[in-house]
């Protein structure tokens, strides 16, 4: 049978914990986890639904999985801009249907971020430095080329999901 972990780094040793979906929102690819024992103290969400363009911001995660270790690494960058979600296609076939939905819906706005994120940040969360709130949640890189190029050559462009989402969530398992 096959179950979802997490790893709480942390002293005496990292702990492994056991997790369960809460809730899912396929439209943002954001998902709620439940742990199993006790709870872990909580990141503070940022009161506005959207940080500024330019605003600093930092995100902490686990780059390239277990890879590089279960030690968690902080990378820094600004917002670049609030965007509509859907990075551009070089040419028509490369559109499918399900980005063809995507763009013509309800605009989803995101962040585009001016750092380097890995396989192993997404669901990272991003934050702003100074006060720690979390701004939102790291979802995807644009990766120039082949997936392979995300580590050989990375494009230094990541977005991530506004935390208005990650709100809209909790309060739908509440």
């Amino acid at each position: 049978m096959e179950s979802l972990v997490v790893v709480v780094p942390g002293a005496p040793q990292s702990a492994i914990r056991r997790v369960a979906k809460a809730a899912v929102d396929p439209n943002t690819d954001l998902a709620l986890l439940r742990l199993d024992g006790e709870p872990l103290p909580a990141l503070p969400l940022a009161e506005a639904n959207f940080a500024a363009e330019g605003q600093p911001i930092a995100f902490m995660g686990f780059p390239i999985g277990s890879a590089l270790g279960l030690t968690p690494v902080t990378h820094r960058g600004i917002v670049a801009a609030v965007t509509p979600i859907g990075i551009p296609q070089a040419n028509s076939r490369q559109l499918n249907p399900a980005l063809i939905r995507r763009l013509s819906g309800e605009k989803l706005r995101v962040y585009q971020l001016d750092a380097t994120a890995y396989p192993g940040n997404s669901g990272s969360p991003l934050f702003d430095p100074d006060s720690g709130e979390v701004l939102g949640i790291i979802n995807m890189v644009f990766v120039k080329g082949t997936k392979e190029n995300a580590l050989s050559a990375p494009s230094g462009i990541t977005y991530a999901i506004p935390v208005s989402h990650l709100r809209a969530l909790l309060m739908d398992v509440r």
